[in-house]
C-alpha cells in the first residue's frame, strides 16, 4: 500500500467502527461535504448534526444559499457558534454560483482561493469529495500522529512544516485510499485516541505507538 506503517490496521479499523454520518454516504454532494466541513470547525458532531440536516433540506446547493441574505445564513447558524463562519459560507456559495457554475470546484488550489477555506478544509473536501490525494491535518490527525510516531502527548500549538511532512510522508500512493485514510486517522483521534482520556488499549495501532512505548510521558496539557 505505501510505507505506511498504520494504514493496514487503521483503515480496518475504520471500516468496523466508523460512525454513520451522513456527509460520509455514498451519494453525499460536495456541496454538502464543505458545508460539514465549515460546520465542524471548532464544534462537535453531535451539535453539527442537526444544524447541518437543516441546512441542506433548507439550501442543497450553493445557488440555493446564494439567493438569500447573508443575514439568512447567520440566522440558520443558530447556536452553533462562532457564527463569522455562516457568513464565510454564504460568501463561498456565491463565490461558488457566480464563478464556478454552481459546483464545487474539485481543484485544490481552486478550492483554497474560495472564502473562508482555508488549507485544511480545502485538503479535506478535495479528498472527501472528490477522491483525492492530499495531506489532511486538523487537531484529531495531529494528536494521533504526534503520539504514533514522535511519542509526544500533544502537538505544537501551531502546525509545522515537520508535521505537514509527516502527513505526506504516510499518505498511500492510491488516492482513493489516501482519503480514506485521512478521514480514519481523523475518526481515530475522535473516538479512541483523544485529547485527554485516549483508549489506549482499544486502539489498532497502539502496539506501534511511540507515546505509549515511551510511557505516556506528560505534556502541557492539550492545546
Amino acid at each position: 500500500m505505501s510505507d505506511n506503517p498504520y494504514s493496514t490496521a487503521v483503515l480496518a479499523w475504520y471500516e468496523a467502527n466508523a460512525r454513520d454520518l451522513p456527509w460520509r454516504a455514498p451519494d453525499a454532494t460536495p456541496w454538502s461535504i464543505l458545508v460539514s466541513e465549515i460546520m465542524l470547525q471548532q464544534t462537535p458532531v453531535v451539535r453539527v448534526l442537526p444544524a447541518w440536516q437543516a441546512w441542506m433540506e433548507r439550501w442543497p446547493t450553493p445557488a440555493d444559499l446564494a439567493e438569500e441574505p447573508s443575514g439568512e445564513a447567520v440566522r440558520m447558524w443558530n447556536r452553533l457558534g462562532y457564527p463569522r463562519r455562516a457568513l464565510r459560507l454564504h460568501a463561498c456559495a456565491v463565490a461558488i454560483t457566480e464563478q464556478h457554475g454552481g459546483q464545487v470546484p474539485d481543484s485544490h488550489e481552486t478550492l483554497l482561493s474560495l472564502p473562508g477555506v482555508g488549507a485544511y478544509t480545502a485538503a479535506a473536501v478535495a479528498s472527501f469529495a472528490f477522491g483525492q490525494r492530499h495531506a489532511i491535518l486538523d487537531t484529531n490527525v495531529r494528536r494521533v500522529l504526534a503520539r504514533a510516531e514522535t511519542g509526544i502527548q500533544y502537538p505544537p500549538k501551531t502546525q509545522t512544516k515537520a508535521e505537514t511532512a509527516l502527513a505526506e510522508s504516510l499518505l498511500p500512493p492510491v488516492p482513493s485510499v489516501a482519503a480514506r485514510w485521512g478521514v480514519a486517522v481523523m475518526e481515530l483521534g475522535a473516538l479512541v485516541c483523544t485529547a485527554r482520556t485516549p483508549a489506549c488499549a482499544d486502539c489498532p495501532i497502539a502496539h506501534q505507538c511511540a507515546w505509549r512505548l515511551a510511557g505516556k510521558p506528560a505534556h502541557d496539557g492539550p492545546p
